[in-house]
Protein backbone atom coordinates (compact mmCIF):
# COMPACT_ATOMS: atom_id res chain seq x y z
CA UNK A 1 0.00 0.00 0.00
CA UNK A 2 1.39 3.39 -1.01
CA UNK A 3 1.90 5.70 1.95
CA UNK A 4 -0.16 8.87 2.17
CA UNK A 5 1.94 12.01 1.76
CA UNK A 6 1.38 14.72 4.40
CA UNK A 7 2.62 18.23 4.97
CA UNK A 8 2.64 20.00 8.36
CA UNK A 9 2.34 23.76 8.94
CA UNK A 10 3.37 25.00 12.40
CA UNK A 11 6.05 23.59 14.70
CA UNK A 12 5.13 25.27 17.98
CA UNK A 13 4.16 23.92 21.39
CA UNK A 14 1.46 21.58 20.08
CA UNK A 15 3.67 19.71 17.62
CA UNK A 16 5.15 16.92 19.78
CA UNK A 17 2.08 14.61 20.09
CA UNK A 18 1.39 15.01 16.36
CA UNK A 19 4.99 14.16 15.46
CA UNK A 20 5.11 11.14 17.78
CA UNK A 21 1.86 9.92 16.26
CA UNK A 22 3.30 10.23 12.76
CA UNK A 23 6.34 8.22 13.87
CA UNK A 24 3.98 5.47 15.05
CA UNK A 25 2.03 5.64 11.77
CA UNK A 26 5.09 5.73 9.50
CA UNK A 27 3.95 2.60 7.68
CA UNK A 28 0.85 4.45 6.44
CA UNK A 29 1.85 8.14 6.38
CA UNK A 30 4.96 9.92 5.11
CA UNK A 31 5.56 13.44 6.43
CA UNK A 32 7.13 15.09 3.39
CA UNK A 33 7.43 18.70 4.57
CA UNK A 34 7.15 20.38 7.98
CA UNK A 35 7.07 24.18 7.84
CA UNK A 36 7.99 26.87 10.33
CA UNK A 37 9.27 30.37 9.56
CA UNK A 38 11.76 29.90 12.42
CA UNK A 39 15.09 28.23 11.54
CA UNK A 40 15.54 27.35 15.21
CA UNK A 41 12.20 25.54 15.36
CA UNK A 42 12.91 23.69 12.13
CA UNK A 43 16.29 22.55 13.44
CA UNK A 44 14.85 21.47 16.79
CA UNK A 45 12.00 19.57 15.12
CA UNK A 46 14.33 17.72 12.76
CA UNK A 47 16.67 16.80 15.59
CA UNK A 48 13.84 15.59 17.85
CA UNK A 49 11.79 13.65 15.31
CA UNK A 50 13.86 13.15 12.17
CA UNK A 51 11.32 14.57 9.72
CA UNK A 52 12.25 16.88 6.79
CA UNK A 53 11.43 20.57 7.16
CA UNK A 54 11.02 23.52 4.82
CA UNK A 55 11.28 27.30 5.16
CA UNK A 56 8.64 28.16 2.55
CA UNK A 57 4.97 27.52 3.20
CA UNK A 58 4.48 27.35 -0.57
CA UNK A 59 6.51 24.11 -0.61
CA UNK A 60 3.51 22.52 1.11
CA UNK A 61 0.56 24.38 -0.36
CA UNK A 62 1.84 24.11 -3.95
CA UNK A 63 3.04 20.47 -3.80
CA UNK A 64 0.55 18.48 -5.94
CA UNK A 65 1.84 15.16 -4.59
CA UNK A 66 0.53 15.78 -1.07
CA UNK A 67 -2.68 14.07 0.04
CA UNK A 68 -3.20 16.16 3.16
CA UNK A 69 -1.94 19.02 5.30
CA UNK A 70 -1.89 19.23 9.10
CA UNK A 71 -2.32 22.81 10.37
CA UNK A 72 -0.91 23.48 13.86
CA UNK A 73 -0.64 27.28 13.79
CA UNK A 74 -2.22 29.84 16.18
CA UNK A 75 -6.03 30.04 15.89
CA UNK A 76 -6.09 33.49 14.29
CA UNK A 77 -4.27 32.14 11.21
CA UNK A 78 -6.59 29.21 10.50
CA UNK A 79 -9.17 30.68 8.12
CA UNK A 80 -6.73 32.12 5.58
CA UNK A 81 -4.48 29.04 5.67
CA UNK A 82 -7.36 26.63 5.26
CA UNK A 83 -8.77 28.65 2.36
CA UNK A 84 -5.40 28.45 0.56
CA UNK A 85 -5.03 24.73 1.17
CA UNK A 86 -8.64 23.89 0.30
CA UNK A 87 -8.22 25.62 -3.08
CA UNK A 88 -5.57 22.99 -3.95
CA UNK A 89 -7.85 20.04 -3.11
CA UNK A 90 -5.78 18.65 -0.22
CA UNK A 91 -7.50 17.15 2.84
CA UNK A 92 -6.95 19.15 6.05
CA UNK A 93 -6.43 18.12 9.68
CA UNK A 94 -6.75 21.27 11.79
CA UNK A 95 -5.67 21.79 15.39
CA UNK A 96 -8.50 23.10 17.56
CA UNK A 97 -10.20 25.55 17.72
CA UNK A 98 -11.54 26.17 14.22
CA UNK A 99 -10.64 29.86 14.52
CA UNK A 100 -10.87 32.79 16.96
CA UNK A 101 -14.55 33.58 16.28
CA UNK A 102 -17.61 31.66 15.21
CA UNK A 103 -18.11 33.70 11.99
CA UNK A 104 -14.54 32.89 10.96
CA UNK A 105 -15.07 29.25 11.96
CA UNK A 106 -18.21 29.07 9.84
CA UNK A 107 -16.40 30.62 6.87
CA UNK A 108 -13.59 28.08 7.27
CA UNK A 109 -15.99 25.12 7.27
CA UNK A 110 -17.88 26.54 4.29
CA UNK A 111 -14.65 27.01 2.31
CA UNK A 112 -13.83 23.32 2.69
CA UNK A 113 -17.34 22.23 1.80
CA UNK A 114 -17.40 24.38 -1.33
CA UNK A 115 -14.04 22.97 -2.41
CA UNK A 116 -15.25 19.42 -1.57
CA UNK A 117 -12.22 19.02 0.71
CA UNK A 118 -12.15 16.87 3.84
CA UNK A 119 -11.76 18.84 7.09
CA UNK A 120 -11.01 16.98 10.33
CA UNK A 121 -10.40 18.64 13.71
CA UNK A 122 -7.91 17.62 16.40
CA UNK A 123 -10.22 17.19 19.40
CA UNK A 124 -8.59 14.06 20.70
CA UNK A 125 -10.64 13.57 23.89
CA UNK A 126 -13.25 11.71 21.84
CA UNK A 127 -10.57 9.09 21.16
CA UNK A 128 -9.82 8.30 24.80
CA UNK A 129 -10.57 4.59 25.38
CA UNK A 130 -12.83 5.51 28.31
CA UNK A 131 -14.81 7.96 26.17
CA UNK A 132 -15.10 5.46 23.32
CA UNK A 133 -16.34 2.80 25.74
CA UNK A 134 -19.00 5.13 27.14
CA UNK A 135 -20.09 6.19 23.64
CA UNK A 136 -20.54 2.51 22.75
CA UNK A 137 -22.63 1.88 25.85
CA UNK A 138 -24.84 4.87 25.07
CA UNK A 139 -25.47 3.52 21.58
CA UNK A 140 -26.64 0.24 23.16
CA UNK A 141 -29.28 2.16 25.14
CA UNK A 142 -29.00 0.12 28.34
CA UNK A 143 -28.61 3.23 30.53
CA UNK A 144 -31.85 4.78 29.27
CA UNK A 145 -32.55 8.47 28.63
CA UNK A 146 -30.21 11.16 29.96
CA UNK A 147 -31.43 13.14 32.98
CA UNK A 148 -28.39 15.21 33.98
CA UNK A 149 -24.95 15.91 32.50
CA UNK A 150 -22.37 18.09 34.23
CA UNK A 151 -18.77 18.91 33.32
CA UNK A 152 -15.94 20.11 35.56
CA UNK A 153 -12.66 21.37 34.09
CA UNK A 154 -10.45 22.25 37.12
CA UNK A 155 -7.14 23.09 35.44
CA UNK A 156 -4.09 25.10 36.46
CA UNK A 157 -1.93 27.43 34.40
CA UNK A 158 0.66 29.67 36.09
CA UNK A 159 0.94 33.34 35.24
CA UNK A 160 4.07 32.55 33.21
CA UNK A 161 1.84 30.66 30.77
CA UNK A 162 -0.20 33.80 30.07
CA UNK A 163 2.89 36.01 29.94
CA UNK A 164 3.83 34.41 26.61
CA UNK A 165 3.06 36.90 23.79
CA UNK A 166 -0.49 36.46 22.50
CA UNK A 167 -1.46 33.78 25.03
CA UNK A 168 -5.01 34.22 26.31
CA UNK A 169 -5.74 37.20 24.05
CA UNK A 170 -8.73 37.78 21.80
CA UNK A 171 -6.53 38.72 18.85
CA UNK A 172 -4.50 35.49 18.72
CA UNK A 173 -6.35 32.82 20.75
CA UNK A 174 -9.91 34.14 20.53
CA UNK A 175 -10.60 33.47 24.21
CA UNK A 176 -9.42 31.92 27.44
CA UNK A 177 -10.25 28.74 29.30
CA UNK A 178 -13.28 27.85 27.16
CA UNK A 179 -11.83 28.09 23.65
CA UNK A 180 -8.24 27.10 24.49
CA UNK A 181 -8.59 24.38 27.15
CA UNK A 182 -12.24 23.63 27.87
CA UNK A 183 -13.16 23.07 24.22
CA UNK A 184 -11.89 19.48 24.49
CA UNK A 185 -14.21 18.54 27.34
CA UNK A 186 -17.13 20.56 25.96
CA UNK A 187 -16.77 18.83 22.58
CA UNK A 188 -16.70 15.43 24.27
CA UNK A 189 -19.71 16.34 26.40
CA UNK A 190 -21.76 17.38 23.36
CA UNK A 191 -20.73 14.24 21.46
CA UNK A 192 -22.09 12.13 24.34
CA UNK A 193 -25.06 14.18 25.62
CA UNK A 194 -26.18 16.03 22.49
CA UNK A 195 -26.42 19.79 21.92
CA UNK A 196 -27.05 22.36 24.63
CA UNK A 197 -30.16 24.51 24.13
CA UNK A 198 -29.86 27.05 26.99
CA UNK A 199 -27.14 28.41 29.28
CA UNK A 200 -27.06 30.80 32.20
CA UNK A 201 -23.83 31.63 33.97
CA UNK A 202 -20.80 33.75 34.74
CA UNK A 203 -17.53 34.18 32.86
CA UNK A 204 -14.75 36.29 34.34
CA UNK A 205 -11.05 36.75 34.94
CA UNK A 206 -10.09 35.70 38.46
CA UNK A 207 -7.54 37.52 40.65
CA UNK A 208 -5.17 34.58 40.06
CA UNK A 209 -4.21 35.73 36.55
CA UNK A 210 -3.41 38.90 34.64
CA UNK A 211 -4.92 38.21 31.22
CA UNK A 212 -7.38 39.65 28.73
CA UNK A 213 -9.83 36.76 28.56
CA UNK A 214 -11.75 34.51 30.96
CA UNK A 215 -10.09 31.98 33.27
CA UNK A 216 -13.22 31.10 35.31
CA UNK A 217 -16.66 30.06 34.05
CA UNK A 218 -19.64 28.60 35.90
CA UNK A 219 -23.02 27.94 34.29
CA UNK A 220 -26.23 25.96 34.39
CA UNK A 221 -27.06 24.03 31.22
CA UNK A 222 -30.18 22.70 29.58
CA UNK A 223 -29.77 20.19 26.78
CA UNK A 224 -31.98 19.83 23.71
CA UNK A 225 -33.00 16.41 25.05
CA UNK A 226 -34.47 18.05 28.17
CA UNK A 227 -31.61 16.99 30.44
CA UNK A 228 -30.07 19.58 32.75
CA UNK A 229 -26.57 20.07 34.12
CA UNK A 230 -23.79 22.42 35.16
CA UNK A 231 -20.40 23.56 33.92
CA UNK A 232 -17.38 24.65 35.94
CA UNK A 233 -14.23 25.54 33.98
CA UNK A 234 -11.09 27.28 35.15
CA UNK A 235 -7.31 27.48 34.79
CA UNK A 236 -6.99 28.88 38.33
CA UNK A 237 -7.37 25.57 40.23
CA UNK A 238 -3.88 24.80 41.58
CA UNK A 239 -2.24 22.34 40.94
CA UNK A 240 -4.76 21.09 38.34
CA UNK A 241 -7.08 18.09 38.42
CA UNK A 242 -8.61 15.74 35.82
CA UNK A 243 -11.58 16.95 33.82
CA UNK A 244 -14.80 15.20 34.78
CA UNK A 245 -18.11 14.50 33.03
CA UNK A 246 -20.90 13.10 35.19
CA UNK A 247 -23.97 11.68 33.44
CA UNK A 248 -27.12 10.48 35.22
CA UNK A 249 -29.51 8.31 33.22
CA UNK A 250 -32.85 6.72 33.94
CA UNK A 251 -31.17 3.38 34.63
CA UNK A 252 -27.70 4.29 35.87
CA UNK A 253 -24.78 6.69 36.16
CA UNK A 254 -21.55 7.15 34.20
CA UNK A 255 -18.56 9.17 35.35
CA UNK A 256 -15.64 10.05 33.07
CA UNK A 257 -12.71 11.43 35.08
CA UNK A 258 -9.58 12.11 33.08
CA UNK A 259 -8.83 8.81 31.35
CA UNK A 260 -11.01 6.66 33.65
CA UNK A 261 -14.63 5.55 33.43
CA UNK A 262 -17.08 4.14 35.95
CA UNK A 263 -20.55 2.96 34.92
CA UNK A 264 -23.07 1.84 37.54
CA UNK A 265 -26.42 0.39 36.43
CA UNK A 266 -29.49 -0.02 38.63
CA UNK A 267 -29.64 -3.78 37.90
CA UNK A 268 -26.22 -4.25 39.50
CA UNK A 269 -24.07 -3.93 36.42
CA UNK A 270 -20.72 -2.18 36.86
CA UNK A 271 -18.02 -1.40 34.32
CA UNK A 272 -14.66 0.33 34.80
CA UNK A 273 -11.87 1.67 32.60
CA UNK A 274 -8.78 2.31 34.69
CA UNK A 275 -6.88 5.62 34.30
CA UNK A 276 -3.61 5.71 32.37
CA UNK A 277 -1.90 7.60 35.25
CA UNK A 278 -0.58 10.42 33.04
CA UNK A 279 -0.92 14.01 34.35
CA UNK A 280 -3.24 14.70 31.42
CA UNK A 281 -2.10 18.29 30.81
CA UNK A 282 -4.13 19.51 33.78
CA UNK A 283 -1.32 21.45 35.46
CA UNK A 284 1.55 23.80 34.70
CA UNK A 285 2.79 21.62 31.81
CA UNK A 286 -0.09 21.67 29.30
CA UNK A 287 1.62 19.01 27.15
CA UNK A 288 1.96 16.39 29.91
CA UNK A 289 -0.24 13.73 28.32
CA UNK A 290 0.26 10.66 26.12
CA UNK A 291 0.02 11.01 22.36
CA UNK A 292 -2.22 7.95 21.92
CA UNK A 293 -5.40 10.01 21.46
CA UNK A 294 -3.74 12.21 18.82
CA UNK A 295 -2.63 9.05 17.03
CA UNK A 296 -6.23 7.87 16.99
CA UNK A 297 -7.43 11.10 15.34
CA UNK A 298 -4.65 11.02 12.73
CA UNK A 299 -5.17 7.32 11.98
CA UNK A 300 -8.90 7.92 11.49
CA UNK A 301 -8.13 10.91 9.23
CA UNK A 302 -5.83 8.77 7.09
CA UNK A 303 -8.39 5.96 6.92
CA UNK A 304 -11.10 8.45 5.93
CA UNK A 305 -8.92 9.66 3.03
CA UNK A 306 -8.35 6.09 1.82
CA UNK A 307 -11.98 5.02 2.29
CA UNK A 308 -13.39 8.29 0.88
CA UNK A 309 -15.61 8.82 3.91
CA UNK A 310 -16.10 11.54 6.50
CA UNK A 311 -13.66 11.63 9.46
CA UNK A 312 -15.03 10.98 12.94
CA UNK A 313 -14.60 14.66 13.86
CA UNK A 314 -15.58 16.68 10.78
CA UNK A 315 -15.32 20.45 10.84
CA UNK A 316 -19.04 21.19 10.78
CA UNK A 317 -19.64 19.09 13.92
CA UNK A 318 -17.29 21.36 15.90
CA UNK A 319 -19.42 24.46 15.22
CA UNK A 320 -21.74 23.20 17.99
CA UNK A 321 -19.05 23.72 20.63
CA UNK A 322 -18.05 27.14 19.23
CA UNK A 323 -21.67 28.29 19.49
CA UNK A 324 -21.92 26.92 23.04
CA UNK A 325 -18.81 28.88 24.03
CA UNK A 326 -20.28 32.04 22.49
CA UNK A 327 -23.47 31.55 24.50
CA UNK A 328 -21.56 31.01 27.75
CA UNK A 329 -19.54 34.19 27.25
CA UNK A 330 -22.63 36.19 26.26
CA UNK A 331 -24.46 35.04 29.39
CA UNK A 332 -21.42 36.04 31.43
CA UNK A 333 -21.45 39.54 29.88
CA UNK A 334 -25.20 40.16 30.13
CA UNK A 335 -26.02 38.23 33.30
CA UNK A 336 -28.98 36.74 31.38
CA UNK A 337 -29.89 33.26 30.08
CA UNK A 338 -28.98 32.62 26.45
CA UNK A 339 -30.87 30.30 24.11
CA UNK A 340 -28.98 28.40 21.44
CA UNK A 341 -30.52 27.80 18.03
CA UNK A 342 -31.40 24.20 17.27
Amino acid sequence: MTRLRFGMIGLGMAVAPHARSLQDLAGDIELVHAFSPSPERRAGFSKAFGFPTCGRIEDIIEDPSLDAVMVLTPPNTHLELVERIAATGKAILLEKPLDISTPRAEALVTACERADVMLAIMLQHRFKPAAERLAARLREGRLGPLIRCSAAIPLWRPQAYYDEPGRGTLARDGGGVLLTQGIHTLDLMISLAGPVSRVCGDALTSPVHRMETEDLVTASLRFASGAVGTLDATTACFPGFPERIEMIFRHGTAILAGSSLDIHIHDGGHETVRPDNSPGGTGADPMAFPHDYHRGVIADFAAAIREKRAPRIPGRSVLHVHRLIDALLESGRTDLPVELAG
